[in-house]
């Protein structure tokens, strides 16, 4: 089972740095209200590390490695930040919408161009900024998880 313990440890790391890249690239681009392919791409491969640490580590505890009830906590909350999230950014386009006194994306589509644009880069960066600040949450989760191991 050591090495089932060692794989942990080092998709842990993984997930850490890739959090860490998103959160660091995603604030960027959400201060700099621009999309990137990058940081989904990104966010996307730390997510799916975030899923793997805590399959693993559930393997681990079915297995009798017991870890402190904190560290399974800390382990498992990445995971529901990372959804809770994804249902934040997916409602992010209505409350675009909604702010701006728009019934929907029909009614956007009669606007100007400039003013479809607009509407079309605050979404972008409303999901990318609720998506990067789940990142960072994730950080300080796996981070603290690391200790309190035992």
């Amino acid at each position: 089972m050591s090495a089932v313990k060692d794989v942990h440890i080092a998709l842990a790391v993984l997930a850490l740095a890739l959090n860490s890249i998103a959160a660091l690239w995603g604030g960027w681009c959400w201060w700099q209200s621009r999309s990137s392919v990058l940081f989904w791409r990104l966010l996307r491969a730390a997510q799916v590390s975030v899923v793997l640490v805590a399959a693993i580590g559930g393997v681990l505890e079915l297995s009798g490695r017991k870890a402190s009830s904190l560290h399974v906590i800390y382990g498992v909350l990445p995971f529901l930040i990372s959804l809770l999230a994804e249902q934040f950014r997916v409602s992010a386009a209505q409350m675009v919408l909604d702010n701006r006194g728009h019934k929907s994306a029909q009614e956007v589509g009669q606007l100007p161009q400039a003013e479809q644009r607009a509407i079309v880069v605050a979404i972008v960066r409303l999901e990318i900024g609720v998506m990067a600040l789940s990142a960072a949450v994730v950080v300080v989760l796996l981070a603290r998880a690391a200790t309190v191991v035992h």
